[in-house]
C-alpha cells in the first residue's frame, strides 16, 4: 500500500483523457531543460547539499566569464553582453536564497531543488504578456542547463532516503504526441498536463497505449512538487495530492475492481469477434511503434489495421531510407503472419509530427500541407516508402493505405507512382506482391461524398473518424474553446459514415474504422449497425471492444442504426447506441 501523507488532501480537476488509476509519487517535468535525478536527503545532509549548489554556481560563473572573454576577443562587439545577463541570474540573491531554502524545505538533492525553483520561475515568465520578456526564457534555460551539468555528483556522499522505484505519475505543462509515444511505460504510471483536450493526439495515444491521463489542469503545474504522493484518476479527470487514508483505500478498491474486469477480458483474448447472429467483425490494432508488437500479439488482435509510419520520424528530422523502412515493415509482416498489416503512408503535418521544417509557419496547418499532399509533393520520398512496403509484401500480408485523400485525382496519382515502383521491381526481379491491396482513408467530407467514385480504384476504405468529425463540423479538436462541439454522433458524421459504407458495398469492397470511434464501446452498436466490417483500435482496447462485439446482435444493431439515421441531434443518436451497450455489456462501460 502506498504511503499515506499527513498533509491535507488537495484535488485538481481536469479533463479525463484516458481511463485508469495511477497511484504513486509525482515527477514534474519542466519545459526547456532536462530534469535531473531526484531523491530525498537526511536533514543532516542539508548543509552539504547547499554547498554543492554553491560549488556548481561558482564553476558556471567561471565558464561564463571565459566564454565572454573569448567572444569579445573574436568579435570585438557587444555580442558577449548576453553572458552578463547570465552572470546576473547566477548572482541574484533572491534566486540563490530560494534554492538554498528549497533544499532545506524539500529535503531533496541540490540539483533537483535548483531545477524545481527555476522551473517555477520560467513558468511564471512564460505567462507574462510581454513578448520580449517571454523570449528571455531561452537564455535562462541555457544557463540552468549549464548549472545542472556542473553539479559534481561523484563528490556527493548524500544518503538516499526512500529512493524512487522509478515508477511515477508524470506531470508537465504539455505533452506532444511524440512525447507520449516515446514514454517509457515501465516507469510511467500515468500522466497529467495543463494543456490538451480529450480529442488531442496526445489523449488518443494515451488511450491506445493504456496509460491513464488527465489533461486541462489549467495553471496547476507551477505549484506541484516532485515526489509528492498522488493519485491520478483518468476516469473522472482528477489529480489528487496527499490522498487521505479513506481516499487511498477507495481508489485501491476501484483499481482492484477494474483489474478483475481486465482479467475476465484477458481470458477471452483471441476468441472470434462475431456477433451473436454470426456477422464476422475483424478486430485489429492501431500501432505507432514497432516496440508495440508484443502488446498487439498479447491483445488477440487479428493484425494491424493502421500502422502510423509518421512515428518513424521520432528518431530524426527525415524519414528513414528505403532499406530501413523495409526492415520495419518486414518485421511487422513476419511477426503477425498470417494476419494483415495495413501500412498507412506518411501522414505528417497538422497536429502530428512534421516531415520537415517549414520556412514559414502555415497559417492553418489542419487545412494545409499534410497527409497524401506531402507524399505527392515529395515523390522521391514517397517512392522510398512505397518501395519499402513492396519489399515487405514478399514476406507476409501487407496492404498500403493513403491518408487524407480528398478526391479521385490524388488516388490516381498515388496509384500511378505505386505502379512505377512495381514496374521498377519487375525489371530488377525484386520479389513483391503484385496484388498488394490498396486502400484510402476517408477523413475528409469530400472523400465520403464521392466515395462511390473512389471505390472502383481501391480495395478497401478505412474511416479516420478523428479528422472526419473535425472537418465535418469545422471544429479544431485540440481547441478547448470549441471542444464541446466535437461530436462523433453528429447526424452529418453518421450519414457520411453510412454513405461511405454503402459505396463500398456497392463496389464489393470492405469498410473499416480506425479512428477513436472504433475504440469507444458506447458506439460499437452504432458502427456495427451501420455496416462496418473492421474495427482497428489501440492494443489495450482490443479485449474490451472484442467482448462488446461478441455481446451484440447485428440485426438489432442495424435496426437501431436505421432509427439513428432519422434523428436530428447527436445526443439522441448517442442515446440509442448507449442503450444497447448498457443492455448487453454495461459492466464494461467506464
Amino acid at each position: 500500500m502506498a504511503e499515506i501523507a499527513v498533509e491535507p488532501e488537495v484535488i485538481y480537476q481536469g479533463i479525463p483523457a484516458s481511463p485508469g488509476i495511477a497511484i504513486g509519487p509525482l515527477h514534474v517535468m519542466a519545459r526547456g531543460f532536462s530534469a535531473p535525478e531526484v531523491y530525498e536527503i537526511l536533514e543532516s545532509d542539508i548543509p552539504r547539499e547547499q554547498e554543492r549548489f554553491h560549488e556548481a554556481l561558482d564553476v558556471t560563473k567561471r565558464q561564463l566569464a571565459e566564454l565572454q572573454q573569448r567572444l569579445e576577443s573574436l568579435s570585438g562587439g557587444k555580442e558577449s553582453d548576453i553572458f552578463e545577463a547570465h552572470q546576473m541570474l547566477l548572482e541574484d540573491r533572491a534566486v540563490v536564497d530560494r534554492v538554498s531554502d528549497a533544499i532545506a524545505e524539500r529535503c531533496q538533492n541540490a540539483e533537483y531543488a535548483f531545477y524545481a525553483v527555476m522551473q517555477n520561475f520560467l513558468e511564471a515568465m512564460r505567462r507574462i504578456p510581454d513578448p520580449y520578456l517571454r523570449e528571455r526564457t531561452a537564455d535562462i534555460e541555457d544557463v540552468c542547463q549549464r548549472v545542472l551539468r556542473n553539479f559534481k555528483a561523484e563528490e556527493s556522499e548524500v544518503r538516499h532516503v526512500a529512493p524512487s522505484d522509478g515508477q511515477h505519475i508524470l506531470i508537465a505543462y504539455d505533452f506532444t504526441p511524440s512525447d507520449t509515444a516515446a514514454m517509457n511505460r515501465r516507469h510511467i504510471l500515468g500522466f497529467a498536463a495543463e494543456l490538451g483536450s480529450v480529442n488531442s493526439h496526445t489523449a488518443i495515444l494515451a488511450r491506445a497505449l493504456g496509460i491513464p491521463a488527465v489533461l486541462g489542469l489549467d495553471g496547476t503545474v507551477i505549484d506541484l512538487q516532485t515526489l509528492t504522493p498522488g493519485i491520478l484518476d483518468g476516469y473522472a479527470g482528477k489529480l489528487i495530492l496527499h490522498p487521505s487514508a479513506e481516499t487511498l483505500a477507495r481508489y485501491e478498491a476501484l483499481s482492484a475492481e477494474k483489474a478483475k474486469v481486465r482479467s475476465a477480458l484477458e481470458a477471452m483474448k483471441g476468441a472470434a469477434t462475431d456477433t451473436t447472429d454470426g456477422r464476422a467483425i475483424t478486430l485489429s490494432a492501431n500501432v505507432e511503434l514497432i516496440d508495440e508488437l508484443p502488446l498487439v500479439k498479447r491483445s488477440g488482435a487479428k493484425g494491424i489495421g493502421l500502422y502510423r509510419t509518421e512515428f518513424l520520424l521520432l528518431n530524426g528530422e527525415e524519414m528513414p531510407d528505403e532499406t530501413q523502412q523495409a526492415d520495419v515493415y518486414t518485421k511487422l509482416a513476419k511477426e503477425l503472419s498470417p494476419h494483415t498489416v495495413i501500412v498507412r503512408t506518411l501522414d505528417a503535418g497538422g497536429d502530428k509530427l512534421p516531415v520537415e521544417p517549414l520556412t514559414d509557419p502555415e497559417p492553418n496547418p489542419f487545412l494545409g500541407w499534410r497527409g497524401i499532399r506531402v507524399s505527392l509533393s515529395r515523390p522521391a520520398m514517397f517512392k522510398d516508402q512505397l518501395r519499402a512496403i513492396l519489399r515487405a509484401s514478399a514476406h507476409g500480408k501487407i496492404a498500403v493505405m493513403f491518408p487524407l485523400v480528398s478526391g479521385l485525382s490524388e488516388v490516381k496519382r498515388a496509384r500511378t507512382i505505386l505502379r512505377e515502383c512495381m514496374d521498377e521491381f519487375d525489371k530488377a526481379s525484386i520479389p513483391f506482391n503484385p496484388d498488394l491491396p490498396v486502400g484510402v482513408m476517408i477523413e475528409v467530407p469530400s472523400a465520403a461524398v464521392c466515395a462511390d467514385l473512389l471505390a472502383p480504384e481501391v480495395d478497401f476504405f478505412s474511416i479516420g473518424t478523428n479528422d472526419l468529425i473535425q472537418y465535418t463540423v469545422a471544429v479544431d479538436r485540440v481547441n478547448p474553446h470549441v471542444a464541446d462541439l466535437y461530436r462523433p454522433t453528429h447526424p452529418a458524421v453518421i450519414r457520411l459514415i453510412k454513405k461511405t459504407i454503402d459505396a463500398g458495398n456497392d463496389h464489393g469492397i470492405w469498410t473499416g474504422v480506425c479512428g477513436e470511434m472504433a475504440g469507444d464501446i458506447r458506439l460499437t452498436p452504432l458502427l456495427i449497425g451501420l455496416g462496418v466490417e473492421e474495427l482497428s483500435v489501440g492494443p489495450h482496447q482490443v479485449p474490451r471492444v472484442g467482448q462488446a462485439v461478441r455481446s451484440l446482435s447485428h440485426a438489432e444493431c442495424a435496426a437501431m442504426s436505421d432509427e439513428a439515421l432519422k434523428k436530428a441531434h447527436s445526443y439522441e443518436i448517442l442515446g440509442l447506441s448507449l442503450s444497447l451497450a448498457r443492455k448487453y455489456y454495461g459492466n464494461l462501460l467506464d
